[in-house]
C-alpha cells in the first residue's frame, strides 16, 4: 500500500464506533476496491490500538470483576513490585548488559515465557504440531488472535518474514545446545554440569507439583526454554519435529533420554510430556533387564544340558550349594528351576522344605494421567477387572517355574502375607531350635469356595516370565507416544512448557533468595500469586502479570543487595506521597469504564518494565 491512505483510514478507524473486526474488515475492503494490495502487518498497523484497548478493559474487569473482595498479593508486596520495576530504568547504565542476557544465563528469561504464552494463545485452533507446520508458512496470529497487543503480533508476523526454515538453527544458541544434549547428552552434561544453577539435586518442587510442571533444570525446562527463543510458529514447528526425531533415534538405539530418570514410573504430579518421556525411558531399561534375564534363563538351560549329558544324577553333582539350578519335589526328583532371582532367607517350601525363590516376574504396566483416565473409564463402563487378574496369574506361573513343588499357601506367604497365619512348633521354640514354620493357614477369604485366587493358581502352569506372552508391550507403547508427540496439540504443548520453565525458573531463583529472611518473605507472596493465577482456566490473559511478577522474582534471586538498597531509598518517599493501599485497590465500575483512571489501578502495566540490571 503506498501514499498516506493506511494512516488515513487508521485514523478513520481510531473515530469510528463498532466491534474491531467490523472495523478493519471495511478498511480491507475499501483498499481492495483501490487495488491495493492488502497484508497481515497492514492488519496488523490498523487492528493494533483497537485490539490493544479493548484487551486492556477485558483485563481490567478480570481484576475488578473476580476478586472484589480482597486484593491477590499483600499491598506491600505490591507497593515493592511497582517501587523496583520502575526503578529499573534509572539504575541502568547505557553500558550493562542486557537483563535478558543476564537473566537466561542463571534464571530463564522472561521473554521465553511470554513467547511460549502466545504460543498457547495462537494455536489454539490448529490440531496438531504437523498441521502448524503446514500452515505457518501463510499463518498470521493478526487473523487468528486479533485480541493481541501489538508488540505480540509484531513479533510472530515480522519474524515470519525472517524465517529461512530450519536453515537459521545455527543461529539460535538455545536450539543449537539443547539438540547437542539429545545427540551428545553424555558430553552435554558435562558441560552443564559445571554451570548448574541449582545446588541441590533435580527434584520435583512444590511449586513444580503445584502448577503440574517439570522437575527443576531437567528435559522439559530445557526444551522449553530453546522453544521460547524461537520467534516464529513455524521455527517452533519445525524445532519440534526435529526433536520428536531425535526422541525417535534414542530410543530405536537404545539410550535413555537426557535429564530424565532412567528408571522411574510416570510422576503423576508432573506434566504429561514429562510423564511419557519418563515411559521411554522406562521401557528402553526393562528392555534391558529383559535381555538380561533371558540370558540368564539360557545359561542355565545350557548348564542343564551340559550336566543331563553326563551319567550321574543331578543330584550328586549339584547338591546342596546349586540349588539354584534343580528343586527336589515331594516324589524326590529333581526338576529344573527356572526364572529364579534370588533365594528367600530362612524361608522354605511347606511340602518339600526346598528353600523358596523369588521369581522374575513381568513388570506392571506404566500408566500416564491420560492412560488411567481411560482404564478407569473403561472399568467403570464394562465392570471388568482382567487387567489385575492376567497380573496375578502371570505372579503365579513365575513362581511355579521358579519353585517346583510349590503349593497355593506358599505362593500366598510370598505375595500377600496377611492372607496367611503362621504356626509355630513350641518345642523348637523352647529347645532353641528351628522357627520356621511347620503349617499355618489361609485367611477366610481365601478358604471360601469359588475363591479367585485359588481358580487361578489351579489353571497357572510354570513359566517363566521371559516366555510369558507380555502383559505389557513396551515397544507398541512408546510407539504410540512417539506418534502422540508427532501430533501434539501446539496450544497444550506450548501450556505444558510455559509451566514447566515457570516452575524451574521459580525454584531457580527460590534456591538463591532463601537464605535472606525479607526477601523470601516478599517471594513467597510472589510465588504464591502466579500459583494461584496459574491453577485458573484463564491464566493467558493474565501471562503479562505472571511475567512481570516472575521477572521481579528474578531480580531479588540475581541482585537482592540492590533491591534491598532500592527498597530502602524509595519506600519513606513514596509512602509520604501516596497510601500503598490506594496503588493496590480493586478499581471501581467507574474506573473500568474510564481507561484513563482504570489504567493505575491495574494490577500490572501491560508491557513490564525491565528489572534491574545486574
Amino acid at each position: 500500500m503506498t501514499g498516506t491512505k493506511p494512516y488515513r483510514l487508521k485514523a478513520t478507524c481510531r473515530q469510528t464506533g463498532g466491534r474491531v473486526g467490523n472495523i478493519v474488515q471495511r478498511w480491507s475492503c475499501a483498499a481492495k476496491r483501490e487495488g491495493k494490495t492488502v497484508t497481515a502487518v497492514h492488519i496488523a498497523t490498523v487492528a493494533s490500538p483497537l485490539t490493544l484497548g479493548k484487551q486492556q478493559k477485558q483485563r481490567r474487569g478480570i481484576v475488578g470483576e473476580g476478586n472484589r473482595k480482597q486484593p491477590l498479593i499483600h499491598s506491600n508486596v505490591q507497593l515493592w513490585i511497582l517501587t523496583v520495576t520502575n526503578c529499573a530504568g534509572k539504575e541502568k547504565n547505557d553500558d550493562s548488559p542486557a537483563p535478558d542476557d543476564l537473566i537466561s544465563d542463571i534464571i530463564p528469561s522472561a521473554s521465553m515465557l511470554k513467547q511460549l504464552a502466545i504460543g498457547v494463545e495462537t494455536t489454539k485452533v490448529v490440531k496438531s504440531m504437523k498441521d502448524l507446520m503446514i500452515l505457518a508458512k501463510d499463518y498470521s496470529p493478526v487473523k487468528e488472535r486479533s485480541g493481541l497487543s501489538l508488540s505480540a503480533m509484531k513479533s510472530f508476523v515480522v519474524g515470519e518474514k525472517e524465517d529461512k526454515f530450519a536453515a537459521e538453527f545455527c543461529c539460535d544458541e538455545k536450539v543449537m545446545s539443547f539438540i547437542d544434549l539429545l545427540t551428545d547428552p553424555e558430553g552435554y552434561l558435562s558441560r552443564r554440569k559445571n554451570r548448574s544453577r541449582l545446588a541441590t539435586p533435580t527434584r520435583m518442587t512444590k511449586l513444580s507439583k503445584e502448577l503440574h510442571g517439570a522437575p527443576p533444570e531437567s528435559f522439559v525446562p530445557e526444551l522449553a526454554e530453546a522453544m521460547g527463543s524461537l520467534k516464529t510458529l513455524r521455527k517452533m514447528a519445525l524445532f519440534w519435529s526435529r526433536v520428536v526425531l531425535e526422541l525417535r533415534r534414542l530410543w530405536c538405539e537404545g539410550k535413555h533420554i537426557p535429564g530424565i530418570p532412567s528408571d522411574d514410573i510416570p510422576n503423576l504430579n508432573s506434566c504429561l510430556l514429562h510423564q511419557q518421556l519418563q515411559v521411554i525411558n522406562c521401557c528402553i531399561s526393562r528392555k534391558r533387564r529383559r535381555a538380561i534375564a533371558t540370558a540368564s534363563l539360557d545359561s542355565v538351560l545350557k548348564q542343564a544340558n551340559n550336566i543331563a549329558e553326563l551319567s550321574h544324577p543331578p543330584g550328586d553333582l549339584l547338591l546342596p550349594e546349586s540349588h539354584h539350578v534343580y528343586a527336589r519335589i515331594s516324589s524326590g526328583e529333581f526338576v529344573l528351576r527356572l526364572g529364579a532371582d534370588k533365594q528367600l532367607e530362612n524361608t522354605t517350601l511347606l511340602d518339600t522344605g526346598e528353600p523358596v525363590y523369588t521369581p522374575v516376574m513381568q513388570e506392571w504396566p506404566l500408566l500416564t494421567e491420560d492412560i488411567i483416565k481411560e482404564t478407569e473409564e473403561f472399568v467403570l463402563r464394562t465392570g471388568s477387572v482382567g487387567a489385575a487378574c492376567s497380573q496375578l496369574l502371570s505372579d503365579m506361573q513365575a513362581f511355579k517355574a521358579a519353585n517346583p513343588g510349590c503349593i497355593l499357601e506358599d505362593f500366598v506367604r510370598w505375595h500377600s502375607p496377611p492372607d496367611w497365619t503362621e504356626a509355630y512348633d513350641e518345642s523348637k521354640e523352647t529347645t532353641g531350635g528351628d522357627t520356621s514354620p511347620s503349617r499355618g493357614h489361609l485367611s477366610t477369604r481365601m478358604q471360601k469356595e469359588g475363591n479367585l485366587w485359588r481358580e487361578l493358581w489351579e489353571t497357572a502352569k510354570p513359566v517363566p516370565a521371559v516366555r510369558q506372552s507380555p502383559l505389557y508391550d513396551e515397544d507398541l507403547s512408546v510407539e504410540g507416544i512417539l506418534h502422540g508427540l508427532e501430533n501434539f496439540s501446539p496450544s497444550s504443548l506450548f501450556e505444558q512448557l510455559f509451566l514447566s520453565l515457570l516452575s524451574s525458573g521459580c525454584a531457580i531463583a527460590e534456591a538463591k533468595v532463601s537464605s535472606n529472611e525479607f526477601l523470601y518473605k516478599m517471594f513467597k507472596e510472589c510465588r504464591d500469586y502466579v500459583v494461584l493465577i496459574c491453577q485458573g482456566k484463564s491464566w493467558v490473559e493474565k501471562a503479562d502479570d505472571i511475567c512481570q511478577v516472575y521477572e521481579t522474582m528474578a531480580v531479588m534471586a540475581l541482585n537482592p543487595d540492590k533491591v534491598i538498597r532500592i527498597m530502602n531509598a524509595q519506600s519513606d518517599q513514596t509512602c509520604t506521597k501516596e497510601d500503598p493501599n490506594n496503588l493496590w485497590k480493586t478499581p471501581s465500575k467507574n474506573q473500568i469504564d474510564n481507561p484513563t483512571t482504570a489504567q493505575s489501578s491495574t494490577m500490572f502495566s501491560k508491557k513490564p518494565t525491565k528489572p534491574i540490571p545486574c
